[in-house]
């Protein structure tokens, strides 16, 4: 029996595809956070978790943090879902930045780390994320235009579009990983 599952959290299908890609590529059992139970942990040597990043939280994080003692003596992964291209390396240490106010020091350094590239349909968003996305735009167009990262101008220039980064290959690090450690 293949002793790894994937759990995920997903708002609007970006992070769900990734979950759904990595559970085919590994031959494993996969869940939505909601219909998971904490005490099935017990089942599992790896548990993969993903979820959508939002305003420097992860969806669904808790069911890790709230349950790191059933967790504790197991390979964790996590891998995150947004917007931000995880290419940057400023978008990474941000990430990672936002992870340690999250995660105590110890589970920093049990958890490894993905970040995926998601996407946004603007019409999709529900009220809470409009406006973010809103406020976001506003302070971009207040800033001298000549600070602006690549990315800051790629957010003003698809504003109100839909723009999907999903890509199946960008999980073979993760999926490498996994297979390299029950090998």
């Amino acid at each position: 029996m293949n002793k790894t599952v994937v759990i995920y959290e997903s708002k609007y299908g970006y992070t769900r595809r990734y979950a759904k890609w990595i559970a085919e590529e590994l031959s494993c059992r996969i869940f939505k956070k909601r219909n998971f139970h904490p005490k099935d942990f017990s089942q599992y040597d790896t548990i993969i978790y993903g979820g959508g990043l939002y305003a420097g939280g992860v969806s669904g994080i808790k069911l890790i943090t709230q349950n790191w003692h059933l967790l504790s003596d197991k390979k964790v992964v996590l891998f995150t879902c947004g917007l931000a291209d995880p290419g940057d390396p400023y978008n990474i240490s941000n990430i990672q930045k936002s992870l340690s106010k999250i995660f105590s020091e110890e589970m920093m350094k049990q958890i490894c780390l993905f970040h995926l590239r998601g996407g946004i349909d603007y019409s999709r968003l529900n009220l809470i994320h409009r406006s973010m996305m809103s406020m976001l735009r506003r302070m971009l167009l207040k800033k001298d235009p000549d600070t602006l990262r690549d990315e800051d101008r790629y957010i003003l220039d698809t504003y109100g579009k839909c723009i999907d980064f999903t890509d199946k290959e960008s999980i073979r690090p993760l999926t490498d990983y996994i297979s390299s450690c029950s090998g």
